[in-house]
């Protein structure tokens, strides 16, 4: 029996205002939206690369908690990718929000983070201990 594949994986996030969220993501993060479903809308998957991101509506009168309220420095998404220092330079010029500039972490990761609208973490790292690093 052969065993079964995962082939993408999609981080939840939260949204205050999720037109606004998605236009972020597609401005500053360079995701394309794929949906976006809902009326009025409430949810919407964006990808980048084989990356993807589901995005929903907080509903009204409740709120949505970022994980570095909970836990320092804890992210609510996290993206690895092949060229730390280039996708830095990217987001950095298309106005994202950076967190945390980029740096090399004791880990072994080249890293640096970005919050969304709602000062969710997103981080990004290379790994350098990887071939081509």
């Amino acid at each position: 029996m052969s065993q079964a594949r995962i082939l993408h994986q999609a981080p939840v996030l939260f949204a205050r205002d999720l037109p606004k969220t998605i236009a972020y993501w597609a401005d500053k993060v360079g995701f394309r939206t794929l949906g976006v479903w809902g009326e009025p809308a409430d949810f919407a998957i964006a990808a980048r690369d084989g990356a993807h991101v589901m995005l929903t509506q907080v509903p009204e009168a409740r709120d949505a908690v970022p994980h570095w309220h909970i836990k320092d420095k804890m992210w609510n998404a996290y993206f690895w990718v092949d060229d730390a220092r280039a996708m830095y330079d990217e987001l950095t010029e298309r106005g994202a929000r950076i967190d945390y500039h980029l740096g090399e972490k004791p880990y072994g990761v080249l890293e640096f983070g970005i919050q969304d609208l709602d000062d969710q973490d997103i981080g990004f790292g290379q790994d350098l201990a990887r071939k081509g690093a």
